[in-house]
């Protein structure tokens, strides 16, 4: 494991190696060819804590800028920056588990854990000028149908869910290697910014684990330095 440090390998070759080599050893004392798991006696590389690419609020504006962007894609995008939902999450909704009168979105997540989110009033609205344009068009607004209908009137697939946000970053000029997860990171980002509590955030995104969650307090703290820096009279 020493040589391996020494090899210039990424954190996430050398965990992967580690977890073979201690599965390894598992599978040789289950069939008693050896008798101990010297990777017991070894600690386990600790995973790269990697601050998540995000956009700032300025480039957000300019997705919200964008002035031929469909009504559905403004509404999955307005969906995607008040909630910070996962993608497959998003493609996963129902009009029923959107709550029109208590502004709450109902989730389904990882491990099919249910979770309740508050979204804003802009989220509201672009959601029903999205679901007025689609009675319009006599497409299905049942409250089992998708929240989102791709072009075929069904549930979106993720790659296609995903490339309607590649084709936006592009004509908003989006320069940064940004996904729609990139969203979600800018959700968390920008309340943490504004003051909302860890916890809080961590129950929004349905995080196990509030360690999870505190990644993104490295860019809070750098926003904070920034401002102490320009503001502060002995700072410099």
């Amino acid at each position: 494991m020493a040589y391996l440090t020494e090899g210039n390998l990424k954190r996430s070759s050398l965990l992967r190696k580690f977890a073979a080599l201690k599965t390894f050893y598992k599978f040789l004392i289950i069939n008693k060819i050896v008798l101990k798991n010297p990777f017991n006696l070894v600690s386990n590389p600790k995973k790269d804590k990697r601050v998540p690419i995000f956009l700032t609020e300025d480039e957000m504006q300019k997705l919200f800028n964008i002035e031929e962007i469909k009504l559905r894609d403004m509404a999955m995008l307005e969906l995607l920056y008040s909630s910070g939902l996962r993608i497959s999450e998003l493609i996963d909704l129902k009009l029923k588990d959107i709550d029109f009168i208590s502004n709450i979105v109902k989730v389904r997540g990882k491990g099919d854990k249910e979770r309740l989110i508050p979204i804003g009033e802009k989220c509201i609205s672009a959601i029903m000028n999205y679901i007025n344009e689609r009675k319009n068009e006599g497409l299905p607004c049942d409250i089992d149908s998708p929240a989102f209908l791709s072009a075929s009137n069904k549930k979106f697939d993720p790659r296609a869910a995903r490339q309607i946000f590649y084709n936006w970053f592009a004509k908003a000029g989006i320069t940064k290697k940004a996904s729609p997860h990139t969203i979600r990171h800018s959700f968390a980002t920008h309340i943490l910014d504004r003051g909302c509590d860890l916890r809080s955030v961590q129950e929004m995104l349905g995080h196990r684990n509030l360690s999870t969650t505190q990644i993104y307090t490295h860019v809070t703290i750098e926003t904070l330095k920034r401002i102490y820096n320009d503001f502060h009279p002995r700072a410099k």
